[in-house]
């Protein structure tokens, strides 16, 4: 990690959570949803600038046997274009690979700001597959 920034290999505060989340684009949480995202984590790590300010954060929820989702990787616009993304990124994953059992199936799902960032990490497509989601009223 080059200066200003630290990487800290926990999560960031909840106030630091819901707010990076908002100023990175990712949609906004309430603090009940943010408190159990950050309690269910099975890894998560987050970057701060010499002030102090977490810039940065991701975090990996999982079952622990072998398979790994890689969620919430955001980055303050200010501070994006400085690879603070691939550190979090490049953390998550080694953090998977060194405790998970072998044979781990990581995932992500990958938004068109970060496509560029996880190819570049591994990560490929899934097709024929296609990612699906349902939200509860």
């Amino acid at each position: 990690m080059t200066e200003p920034y630290m990487l800290i290999s926990d999560a960031p505060p909840l106030e630091d959570y819901l707010r990076l989340r908002r100023e990175s684009g990712l949609s906004p949480k309430t603090p009940e949803q943010g408190a159990g995202a950050i309690a269910g984590s099975w890894s998560a790590c987050h970057i701060v600038d010499t002030a102090g300010t977490v810039v940065a954060m991701g975090r990996t929820i999982g079952d622990g046997g072998w398979y790994f989702h890689i969620v919430d990787i955001a980055t303050n616009p200010a501070h994006q274009r400085r690879g603070l993304g691939r550190q979090v990124m490049e953390w998550l994953i080694a953090d998977v690979l060194e405790r998970a059992p072998a044979g781990a199936y990581v995932s992500l799902i990958g938004d068109p700001p970060g496509q560029r960032l996880y190819r570049s990490l591994g990560f490929n497509d899934v097709t024929p597959s296609l990612g699906m989601a349902m939200r509860s009223a």
